[in-house]
């Protein structure tokens, strides 16, 4: 048996199992919200541990440092994600005629950076004061706004490719990518002191959980009516 093609939809999980794991996506992010609201200490000594230690090694690793700020503000950084997934919007509307897939897609990634915004103004955590600074960064820490968006890009598109039947060599590969861009922003975020590691996780969650309602979403009210 050959693969599916990549242009012929292909079985996907069904929206139970996305809604089964929404449920701990949301309990976890809700309770990482009020722990960080609240300045849990526990929570407060483990990010200023980690961070500390983090920020040492990227003083003293110029290198590594210089190479990291490539990829935060280049490669990862939540502009240039926004714009890929633009491309795909474009792909999908003018080689596929995918209009509702194209504008789930697009609604998505903007509900993402809404909940991101919202939730830092609400939020509103001081970001990492260092007297050495490696890198800066403006507004406030939680949730990570890098982290939050490449979880949200990387997911959608995840997904796509999986519901076009994407072979085994495109998905691996896509998944590997994937899998070194969220973690790899988070690390970048951390490793240059401009966010807290919880602020990472935060947006790692929350971001998952976009990506789980809106797949939800997705069977519910785009699948139906077609593309």
């Amino acid at each position: 048996m050959h693969p599916p093609h990549v242009g012929s939809p292909a079985r996907t999980p069904a929206p139970r199992a996305a809604a089964a794991l929404a449920v701990p996506l949301a309990v976890a992010s809700v309770v990482l919200l009020v722990l960080v609201a609240s300045s849990w200490h526990p929570l407060m000594d483990v990010d200023g541990d980690v961070s500390r230690t983090t920020h040492r090694w990227a003083v003293e690793d110029p290198g590594t440092t210089h190479a990291f700020r490539v990829l935060t503000d280049w490669v990862w950084d939540p502009t240039t994600l926004r714009i890929l997934c633009a491309v795909v919007v474009l792909w999908l509307v003018l080689r596929r005629s995918a209009w509702r897939t194209a504008l789930w897609l697009a609604v998505t990634c903007a509900v993402g950076t809404l909940l991101q915004q919202s939730l830092k103004a609400a939020v509103d955590r001081p970001r990492p004061v260092w007297p050495d600074p490696v890198d800066s960064a403006h507004y406030t820490a939680f949730p990570s706004g890098h982290a939050l968006t490449a979880t949200v890009v990387c997911g959608l598109l995840l997904w796509l490719l999986r519901r076009h039947g994407a072979g085994p060599a495109l998905w691996w590969s896509a998944c590997a990518l994937a899998v070194v861009s969220v973690a790899g922003v988070g690390l970048t975020r951390v490793w240059l002191g401009v966010h807290w590691p919880s602020d990472v996780l935060g947006g790692w969650l929350i971001g998952a959980l976009v990506v789980a309602l809106a797949v939800m979403t997705y069977h519910r009210w785009v699948e139906p009516r077609g593309n």
